[in-house]
């Protein structure tokens, strides 16, 4: 009898174990990334009455490089609401790699003149990147004036992506 009951206390235990023991968790990764864009396009609006404010839509295109070496295309849409170039905005930026897959976020941040901040969310990635969930944090971003005949100054900025990619 009493080996029965040892025999059963043993496969309980067994079968609680595999039952209860955790499910591995995908590791985070992190990116470090920098982005060189220019202006392509920009509609606005003055508000009336109110000197330097303008509430517009800006398309920005460039290349990001990421610290393992690749290379790829971004595009972001950013709606800004600024007084003399000062003011909270918010984008979607759309991320194209060599190998066709794509990684979009949305951001939101605010704009001191010649320099911005951000934290922003991965909403959705293709290809290799499908399933995608992360965040990303500009660390530095600098706008550059305009140069001559261009709409707007240029972006040079860095941020950091932490993600996750669900199991294959």
């Amino acid at each position: 009898m009493t080996t029965k009951k040892f025999m059963w206390v043993l496969l309980s235990v067994f079968v609680a174990t595999w039952f209860l023991s955790p499910v591995p968790q995908t590791m985070a990764e992190t990116w470090k990334v920098k982005v060189f864009q220019h202006t392509t396009k920009m509609e606005g609006a003055p508000i009336p009455n109110a000197e330097g404010h303008i509430v517009g839509v800006i398309v920005r295109e460039g290349v990001s490089i990421y610290d393992n070496g690749e290379l790829a295309w971004v595009k972001t849409v950013t709606i800004g609401d600024f007084i003399k170039g000062v003011g909270p905005f918010s984008f979607y930026a759309i991320t194209t790699f060599e190998d066709g897959s794509t990684i979009t976020g949305y951001a939101k941040g605010t704009s001191g003149g010649p320099t911005s901040q951000f934290t922003g969310e991965i909403i959705h990635g293709t290809g290799r990147f499908q399933g995608i969930k992360g965040t990303s944090i500009s660390t530095s971003m600098k706008n550059l004036p305009p140069e001559k005949g261009e709409i707007l100054g240029k972006s040079i900025g860095e941020l950091t992506i932490t993600y996750t990619l669900p199991p294959k």
